[in-house]
């Protein structure tokens, strides 16, 4: 009986269109509409996800990187491509690759709360975005952890805090999916 109603919720859940990662109070729902919260083995589940997601938090970027499969790509492949939010709206396009001296690599992508999606950076301050926080997708980047908020509080780059990496250079980034 338990499967019937699993079915359906997920059926339910689809043709009212939510998105391939569900939140939370999605994912809960599910398990509740399924009839399903009082198996034990379901609330450790979702138990575990929660736990998971709080043990994301404390995570260093560099940490998260290294679980969505660094590859090596050229720095010249990078220049032009577009970086986006969690809703694929352009943030902005990566101007230059940079290396800081203490040897992290930023992404140098001339930003405007309204204006991102414009090719000109007329209007608009240099930031850099850690490498780290950002993953490939086909010919687009996407910030995977920095929302446009911290795009907003990010200090504005100056050329003296790091220096230009050469095109034909490589370097790691991680890899997204859909």
């Amino acid at each position: 009986m338990k499967r019937i109603y699993l079915i359906f919720a997920f059926l339910a859940a689809t043709v009212l269109g939510f998105s391939t990662v569900p939140s939370r109070a999605a994912a809960a729902a599910i398990i509740v509409a399924a009839g399903s919260a009082g198996d034990g083995q379901v609330t450790q589940q979702l138990a575990d996800n929660n736990d998971s997601n709080d043990d994301d938090e404390k995570r260093t970027p560099e940490q998260k990187m290294q679980d969505r499969f660094p590859q090596p790509v050229r720095v010249g492949d990078l220049l032009g491509l577009p970086v986006l939010d969690y809703n694929d709206s352009t943030i902005g396009y990566v101007h230059e690759v940079v290396r800081s001296p203490q040897g992290k690599i930023f992404l140098i992508v001339p930003y405007s709360a309204h204006f991102g999606w414009a090719r000109t950076e007329w209007g608009k301050r240099p930031v850099a975005v850690p490498i780290e926080v950002v993953a490939i997708l086909a010919r687009q980047l996407d910030a995977l952890d920095m929302s446009r908020d911290d795009f907003d509080k990010a200090p504005t780059w100056k050329p003296s805090q790091g220096q230009r990496i050469p095109s034909d250079e490589k370097t790691l980034i991680a890899l997204a999916r859909r």
